[in-house]
């Protein structure tokens, strides 16, 4: 804070006093004022990024609303004019499309639903319980997670093959969950953390087994935790690509290698068609975050504090 200072001579002394006086209007002015400006400049910046983030979903919808005629003019127009609907109705009149839609909602679902079960026993074991190698086995998991998806890729391709799993949905669900359950472990690992033991052996000295406790106990209170896991695992199934397209054959493909095989051919690619199917297939995420979205931020930051 500004300050003023002002001196005073000292009677019979010859010496000077130096007062120091509170900051005057003057002060506070520019106080405000620099305040005034440093939340124009983060209201600017949140604004640039934010119209930077949306601009990919515009052009999206803005491609998916507009005639092959007008996509592929030049200059592009940033507003379409010649708005058609044709791109969803033709959408809706392919069932191979809806073949893979169905794909996509079983593969993810299951996903999703697997890895948070494997995750919260791994996690809570991680958390509540002490033994030798737990550590080891710790790293170990998050180091499955740095390994790139394409070297994962030719090990589970060989032992697919080898047990006949190869273009199936149990395929796809295991390899999804390879890379989603690590995450999972980790997040769950770290809301179990916040639980006091206390309260375990409150309900151990109730009678309650580890099972019981687990299930009654520690489930309810990381419910948070565990749907933000299960969306997060949701969402990684339903976007492979790679995975999808090597693991699985035309009828058992999900949405992403549904649309590339559907609309991009060697020589053309369908960009209206497309984009309209990536605006519709990514429908179901948005209403999931929706309504989820409260127990992600929950789930995500539960972990964080410890009392």
């Amino acid at each position: 804070m500004t300050s003023t200072t002002s001196t005073t001579p000292l009677s019979g002394t010859g010496r000077h006093r130096t007062r120091t006086a509170p900051a005057g209007r003057t002060s506070r002015r520019r106080i405000r004022k620099d305040l005034l400006r440093s939340r124009i400049a983060a209201w600017s910046a949140v604004l640039v990024i934010g119209a930077f983030g949306m601009l990919p979903v515009y052009w999206l919808l803005a491609t998916a609303l507009s005639s092959p005629e007008q996509t592929f003019q030049f200059p592009p127009k940033l507003v379409p004019t010649d708005i058609t609907f044709d791109n969803f109705t033709a959408l809706a009149e392919n069932e191979q499309l809806i073949s893979y839609l169905v794909n996509s909602l079983i593969v993810a679902s299951i996903t999703a639903v697997l890895s948070v079960v494997v995750a919260t026993y791994m996690g809570y074991s991680f958390s509540k319980f002490r033994y030798r190698g737990r550590r080891s086995l710790m790293h170990l998991v998050l180091a499955s997670q740095m390994f790139p998806q394409a070297l994962l890729l030719v090990t589970l391709y060989a032992v697919f093959s080898s047990f006949g799993l190869l273009n199936t949905y149990t395929a796809l669900v295991l390899s999804f969950t390879t890379f989603t359950m690590p995450l999972c472990v980790w997040m769950l690992k770290g809301i179990f953390d916040t639980i006091p033991d206390a309260l375990l052996e409150a309900a151990s000295i109730d009678g309650a087994s580890r099972w019981r406790t687990l299930h009654s106990v520690v489930a309810p209170l990381a419910a948070p935790g565990m749907i933000a896991a299960g969306l997060f695992a949701f969402v990684r199934g339903w976007n492979d690509f790679i995975f999808a397209v090597t693991l699985a054959d035309k009828e058992k493909q999900t949405l992403p290698p549904g649309l590339v095989s559907t609309y991009i051919g060697e020589f053309q690619t369908a960009w209206p068609e497309l984009m309209a199917a990536s605006l519709v297939v990514s429908v179901p995420v948005v209403i999931a975050f929706m309504f989820l979205q409260r127990y992600l931020v929950g789930g995500m930051t539960a972990g964080s504090v410890k009392s």
